[in-house]
């Protein structure tokens, strides 16, 4: 029954959810070097960058980071767990999902929450690399989502995959959607919406036959957007569609190595299907922990890395048979 105890408590300010949640996703700095990037030609004639953080120990052990919505590599909360582990002898691959490296991926499609196939051919092409004995996959929001959902949805999982971890993660798609269009988070949505529509619009100068500009102004919320692009683009009838089938939260009891999802209780992105307690009381593999505070990615502490950190390094060790410390 790996329902997990949590005894993070952070800094009093940092109580607050939206203080947590904007600091960590905008105002931490994370020195790292500057990593190396190398560029994956998939087998559709895209492309997916990959940027290489090497922790210069040779190491035989590496952990892959997918990023949330609107995000990429250069995020803080990526930045944080590749220093983290590079730290503890881990190279770090994080990820830029299609169009997220600053350059527009070749294709109409993108990316959106249940891409799971672009992880398996990430996965493949580390493996092809014939370097890495132990691989660990983390996933922020919705990179999280995708975690959850490679693993719980293959029938066979790499031997070299030791464990899945997944950090603020909307299990939940529709749920979560209806949690972040309530007006506590109007300013969060909002954000999301020009961004996406941002993004959108240069997409329409690139395939001005596959969808117009005038349509992409006209959306007001996010659904809009997955309704007129993220579906369609990805073979989903409609939003409804892609939120059903792209949410781990159905297929969670399918996983079968050790997974340790981390969501906390003050996360107002998350709606009540995002906390599965059920799935992991039931499950030997899926481990579930809520601590009360934390926000969206915002495990804040008061020295060293973050909370969340911490928990993921000790969590892959631990599937290692290696000491935390």
């Amino acid at each position: 029954m790996p329902l997990l105890s949590s005894n993070y408590i952070p800094p009093r300010l940092y109580r607050n959810a939206d203080i947590a949640t904007i600091y960590a996703a905008t105002l931490r700095k994370v020195a790292i070097d500057i990593p190396e990037r190398e560029r994956l030609e998939l087998k559709d004639g895209d492309f997916i960058d990959l940027d290489w953080f090497y922790s210069g120990q040779n190491s035989r052990k590496a952990i892959i980071l997918l990023h949330g919505l609107a995000g990429n590599s250069t995020r803080p909360y990526m930045k944080g767990m590749a220093k983290v582990f590079n730290k503890k002898g881990w190279d770090a691959i994080s990820v830029n999902l299609r169009g997220c490296s600053g350059e527009m991926n070749r294709l109409y499609r993108s990316y959106h929450a249940g891409v799971t196939n672009d992880l398996g051919e990430i996965i493949n092409h580390i493996l092809s690399l014939s370097k890495y004995e132990k691989i660990v996959l983390l996933g922020f929001s919705l990179g999280g989502n995708i975690v959850l959902k490679y693993l719980a949805e293959r029938d066979k999982i790499p031997s070299e995959i030791v464990s899945g971890i997944g950090i603020s993660v909307p299990c939940d798609l529709a749920g979560s959607l209806g949690a972040i269009n309530k007006m506590r988070n109007f300013v969060y949505a909002q954000r999301f919406l020009v961004n996406l529509k941002e993004q959108l619009l240069q997409r329409a100068e690139k395939f001005p036959e596959k969808v117009n500009p005038v349509a992409i102004k006209k959306c007001r919320s996010l659904r809009d957007i997955d309704d007129l692009y993220t579906s369609k683009a990805h073979g989903y009838k409609n939003a409804s569609d892609y939120y059903r089938q792209a949410s781990s939260l159905y297929s969670l009891e399918k996983i079968k190595i050790p997974s340790l999802l981390i969501n906390a209780k003050n996360d107002s992105f998350l709606s009540e299907e995002s906390y599965p307690y059920k799935k992991a009381e039931h499950s030997p593999y899926f481990h579930l922990e809520t601590p009360v505070y934390g926000g969206h990615v915002g495990f804040i502490t008061k020295n060293g890395p973050f909370y969340h950190e911490k928990r993921a390094i000790e969590f892959a060790k631990k599937q290692l048979g290696l000491h935390p410390s």
